[in-house]
């Protein structure tokens, strides 16, 4: 197994694409990495496990680390429906960290088009390098694409300017890795750029659902609103975990801890975590619910609600949310009147950004703690 310090430097890109491209021609497999802690955890001394060509080493939605075992058919499956879908092959900006599933299929992407990609290699996220680093792309011919996460995309588009510029000038830009609220589709579509919401994780290849609708070879399955995946894109397993791997994977079928349903037009619809359900005086709120009805507020732009330890509710439902101008009461009042009583949050706190963990997930963990001290 080849392990491969990731920091964003261009070194270490190309250290990793030359890796990737080995693996996925049958040679050792890679495991990319940016914590020391997590690639240990991953002992990469010891044999990968068969049909192994990558390792995305994660500490998940609990902390707990983990790798997801991917086989190069499965990676290359996913990028070949990733640009069929789009419109083709083309040249990619890699704009997000490469130890990710969604970074790292950028460069498996560039790979079997034969193009090499642009590559941001700035620490942190700023419309103006974002212009920079994909103005040699943008002067190439045939598609240009690039994967963004949903906080990246607001800056584009709060700041204006040249990022937003280079942003109007991609064919597609796929955004992932978190949820793509409806207030920041239509701020896109205003702003002229093309945006794909992808849904997806790492034991997918990346994203295998695209506004709705499952990539080619995909088949996406409701079990008691369970999202169920079954497809070539999928992972073999986790690293060293035979007991996570049987429970989550049965006969080539993905049992995900996300909540989904089907539109009236038949596309699917991410409802949030089953974990995130929150008991409140014995009445069972949806997080994600409640979240979607506050960014669709004027003035609020991200909001993360979870339940938090109260004597009298058992949990009490309160959100940390991005946004100016906001009147706290009537943010409640529309919780209330869409999703009922026990939706409206007992208590509403502003912040300028909320914390995030690994490529643009909130960190529910970091927010719940926050708004248990305060």
């Amino acid at each position: 197994m080849r392990a491969v310090g990731v920091d964003g430097s261009p070194e270490s890109i190309v250290e990793l694409t030359a890796a990737l491209a080995e693996a996925l021609d049958g040679g050792s497999p890679v495991l990319p990495y940016s914590s020391e802690a997590l690639r240990d955890a991953m002992e990469p001394t010891r044999p990968a496990e068969p049909g192994t060509a990558v390792i995305i080493a994660t500490s998940g939605s609990t902390g707990e680390p983990k790798g997801v075992l991917l086989s190069a058919s499965a990676l290359t499956a996913s990028a070949h429906a990733t640009h069929k879908r789009l419109g083709g092959p083309g040249h990619w900006l890699l704009a997000t960290p490469a130890q990710y599933v969604g970074g790292l299929q950028v460069l498996v992407r560039s790979l079997l088009a034969g193009t090499t990609p642009a590559v941001l290699h700035a620490a942190g996220f700023r419309p103006d390098d974002f212009a920079e680093a994909a103005a040699p792309l943008l002067s190439l011919d045939g598609p240009r694409y690039t994967a963004l996460v949903p906080t990246q995309l607001g800056r584009l588009l709060d700041a204006g300017g040249p990022g937003l510029a280079a942003a109007r000038a991609f064919d597609a830009i796929i955004v992932g890795a978190a949820a793509t609220t409806a207030g920041l589709r239509e701020r896109a579509a205003e702003a002229g750029v093309k945006i794909v919401p992808a849904y997806g994780m790492s034991e997918t290849a990346s994203g295998c659902v695209y506004d709705g609708v499952p990539l080619d070879g995909v088949r996406v399955d409701l079990e008691d609103e369970r999202v169920c995946i079954t497809g070539d894109v999928l992972a073999h397993g986790y690293r060293l975990r035979p007991d996570l791997t049987a429970e989550a994977f049965e006969g080539g079928l993905f049992r995900t801890s996300d909540r989904g349903r089907w539109t009236a037009d038949g596309r699917l619809e991410i409802l949030g975590r089953i974990d995130d359900m929150i008991n409140t005086g014995g009445v069972k709120v949806a997080a994600a619910a409640v979240e979607r009805i506050l960014t669709a507020q004027p003035g609020i732009r991200d909001a993360c609600v979870v339940g938090v330890p109260d004597p009298e509710w058992g949990e009490a439902v309160v959100a940390l949310v991005v946004g100016a101008g906001c009147d706290v009461e009537s943010l409640r009042a529309a919780c209330r009147e869409e999703a009922g009583a026990a939706a409206a949050p007992k208590r509403v706190e502003f912040t300028e950004e909320l914390p995030l963990r690994g490529p643009g997930k909130v960190d529910r963990t970091a927010v719940r703690n926050l708004l248990r001290r305060s």
